[in-house]
């Protein structure tokens, strides 16, 4: 088999996911880190016309890919014929994983980049909008963190890519929150669930692979 190839960016949570995907189903990749210019260049354009990362391309097959929760979908089904990581099509688990995938990719990511935005990227502090998504982060915690009560995972209580997705935008956390948002205290069955998964070894490389930097204005 190929390698697949995944661009990515240091700074970025969402190739992390996608590398914990890869590394759970042992498919063979190869990262490649953009910076944010070259991201907006024609030759990575053709690639991800959005200009953003993860983007993936798979020889073994020819499918060029970007979002990370297409991607995800994408890996799952083309290459855990073992449901090490998915469950068979058509159970109600299925449908579930497929849910909080969504979840993940409406819900989490936007809210926290917006977070991220307005702390460092927008031109002005405007104080009113960060905590606006600082809100919406302790909403969505709360969600997840009331579905763990009595539960290890997700889906099933068994561990799956749905898990997967929430963590590196979850690692941010301290950084972009600082007091405000305690996980351990306010959200406890979230913070015992991250626990869990950090231990395991994708995700350890995933979170190591591209390396985290704090984000800086453009």
């Amino acid at each position: 088999m190929k390698p697949i190839i995944l661009y990515g960016h240091h700074a970025g949570p969402n190739p992390k996911k996608v590398v914990m995907v890869l590394e759970e189903l042992n498919i063979p990749y190869e990262v490649k880190l953009l910076k944010f210019p070259e991201m907006k260049q024609p030759a990575y354009e053709k690639i991800n016309p959005n200009g953003r990362v993860p983007a993936i391309e798979d020889p073994n097959t020819g499918i060029t890919l970007w979002e990370s929760a297409a991607i995800i979908e994408y890996l799952v089904e083309k290459y855990d014929e073992n449901r090490t990581i998915s469950f068979p099509p058509g159970t109600p688990e299925y449908y579930y994983a497929k849910q909080w995938l969504h979840f993940q990719a409406s819900g989490q990511g936007p809210y926290f980049g917006q977070a991220v935005w307005f702390k460092i990227h927008h031109k002005e502090h405007i104080q009113s909008a960060f905590d606006r998504y600082i809100n919406e982060i302790r909403r969505v915690s709360g969600v997840l963190n009331g579905v763990l009560e009595g539960h290890q995972y997700l889906v099933n209580d068994t561990y799956s890519y749905a898990d997967t997705a929430f963590i590196p935008w979850f690692d941010i956390i301290p950084w972009l929150a600082g007091d405000a948002i305690d996980l351990k205290k306010d959200f406890p069955n979230v913070h015992a669930w991250l626990n869990t998964l950090k231990s395991r070894p994708a995700v350890i490389t995933g979170l190591g692979k591209v390396k985290s930097e704090a984000p800086k204005k453009l």
